[in-house]
């Protein structure tokens, strides 16, 4: 994957949630947006070091009965009742080459993760028809995208969310808190230190299956004019009840990361959006 490619993954993976919204009957179906924003992560759970990206780009929002993009990312529904839904996910994180990560040094570079799995949201309760709590359980394959295609593990990540929203529809804001949980195989991609790598500073570990990090973060977005949005967000990790946190590679208790950005609106659909 180009840097480019990898920005481009990183961007959309944040500006999808500047199109997120309830969707209504007053919403097109479609938009044709430019969007432009920065992220900063670590590099990778318990990372000193800092990963960074910025890019313009145009991208789609789609608003359909199964294809559609909400708060957590893009999705592809496939059951909808009152109360529950269950669809398609996809989440997206940074790479990091290991020259630019001094605890890594002389290991393999970690690729683009792209998580692609099943995922049930359950309304709690809408005490306001523009707020209100719901449930989350995403499972997801994780795919590291680096010269091919290779699969690294599995992570389940029980969340909770309250969201809200103006009744003029100009602010929406989230907030989250979560946990996830990881495979031997996810955590050994982060974690696990071969012979072969280990050092007098780096000694070998093997990596076990269990808990990676607990999270909580808020996202806004502001609606400018018609055709202008501006969204950002803030993230809070913890790791220190980590079942790797004896690993080399984990050298922080905790992180955070931080986006910003802004889309644009160049063209949208006469046709409306559709439940």
């Amino acid at each position: 994957m180009t840097r480019r490619s990898a920005f481009a993954v990183a961007l959309l993976t944040v500006a999808s949630a500047a199109g997120a919204q309830p969707v209504d009957p007053k919403l097109p179906l479609w938009e044709i947006l430019v969007g432009a924003g920065g992220v900063v992560t670590p590099a990778y759970p318990g990372s000193q070091d800092r990963s960074s990206r910025a890019l313009v780009l145009p991208y789609l929002i789609y608003r359909g009965k199964v294809l559609r993009s909400d708060q957590s990312g893009i999705a592809a529904r496939l059951l909808r009742t009152d109360k529950a839904e269950f669809d398609i996910g996809f989440a997206a994180s940074l790479p990091a080459r290991s020259e630019d990560v001094a605890a890594r040094a002389g290991m393999p570079n970690l690729g683009t993760l792209v998580e692609f799995g099943p995922r049930l949201k359950y309304k709690i309760t809408r005490p306001a028809p523009d707020s209100g709590w719901r449930f989350e359980l995403p499972l997801r394959a994780v795919i590291e995208v680096r010269s091919g295609l290779r699969r690294q593990g599995w992570t389940l990540e029980p969340k909770l969310v309250y969201e809200a929203r103006d009744a003029h529809d100009v602010w929406n804001i989230d907030t989250s808190a979560s946990v996830v949980l990881g495979d031997d195989g996810i955590n050994d991609y982060f974690y696990e230190v071969r012979p072969q790598f280990a050092t007098p500073e780096r000694s070998a570990y093997s990596a076990k299956a269990g808990l990676l990090l607990m999270r909580a973060g808020v996202f806004a977005a502001r609606k400018l004019n018609p055709d202008l949005r501006v969204f950002g967000f803030v993230r809070y990790e913890s790791y220190a009840n980590a079942a790797n946190r004896d690993s080399p590679l984990m050298l922080k208790r905790t992180g955070a990361s931080a986006g910003i950005g802004m889309a644009w609106t160049l063209r949208r659909s006469t046709r409306l959006a559709r439940e």
